[in-house]
C-alpha cells in the first residue's frame, strides 16, 4: 500500500515538473512588444507571452499607439541579446491561442521577461482567462508601476502623444482642404483661358 501510495505520489510529482519544465529555443525574429518568432522542434512558431499586453504598433494604417516603439524596441533587445531564451507553458493555460500562437512564460538568461516589461511599465497584466503561475507577481509590479507613473502609466507623456494625433489629423485635413482649392482655382483659370482662346477663334 505505502509503495503504491509512493509510485502515485511520484507520478504527480514528476507531472508537474514537466508541466513547469522549461524548454529551450531558439530565436528566429523581433515582431512587437509581446511577441516574437521562435524555432521549435524544428518548425518556425509565433510566440505571445502570457498574461501580458503591450501597447500596439503602426499596422493597416493604424497610428501606433502610446509606447509602442519603446515596448517593442525593450523586447527585441532583450530577446536578441540573450544567450538562452526559454519558454515555460503553464498548466492553467492552453499551450496555443486561437491564432496558433504559442502561449508561454518568457525567460531571458534565466529571468522572467514578462516580470521585466510589467516593472518597468512598457506592458501591462492582462487576458486572464484563468489563475496563472505568476500573475500575483506581475500585479505587484504593474501597482508599482502604474504609483511611479513611468512608461504607460506616464498619463501627462500619452496625453501629448494623444493630442499630437489630433493635430496631426487636423494638418492632413487642412491641406487636403488647400489641395482642393488649388486644384479648384487651377481649373477654373483653365475653362477662363479656353473660354478666352475659344472666344477669339470665332
Amino acid at each position: 500500500m505505502k509503495k503504491r501510495l509512493c509510485l502515485i505520489i511520484s507520478i504527480f510529482l514528476i507531472g508537474i515538473n514537466l508541466v513547469y519544465a522549461k524548454e529551450k529555443v531558439a530565436f528566429v525574429k523581433c515582431v512587437d512588444g509581446d511577441t516574437f518568432r521562435v524555432m521549435i522542434d524544428e518548425e518556425e512558431k509565433l510566440v505571445r507571452m502570457l498574461a501580458i499586453d503591450t501597447p500596439e504598433i503602426a499596422k493597416n494604417g493604424k497610428r501606433a499607439e502610446y509606447y509602442a516603439e519603446e515596448a517593442s524596441n525593450y523586447t527585441c533587445d532583450k530577446i536578441t541579446k540573450a544567450k538562452k531564451i526559454e519558454l515555460e507553458y503553464d498548466s492553467n493555460s492552453d499551450k496555443t491561442d486561437k491564432y496558433g500562437r504559442v502561449l508561454a512564460w518568457v525567460y531571458v538568461d534565466g529571468k522572467l521577461l514578462q516580470d521585466d516589461l510589467v516593472a518597468d511599465g512598457y506592458a501591462k497584466v492582462a487576458y486572464l482567462y484563468a489563475d496563472y503561475k505568476y500573475t500575483d507577481i506581475l500585479k505587484e509590479k504593474q501597482e508599482l508601476a502604474s504609483a511611479k507613473e513611468i512608461g504607460i502609466w506616464d498619463s501627462e507623456a500619452k496625453k501629448e502623444y494623444d493630442d499630437s494625433e489630433i493635430v496631426d489629423e487636423n494638418t492632413i485635413e487642412e491641406a487636403s482642404n488647400g489641395i482642393v482649392v488649388i486644384v479648384g482655382i487651377i481649373i477654373l483659370g483653365m475653362v477662363f483661358i479656353f473660354d478666352k482662346v475659344f472666344n477669339k477663334k470665332k
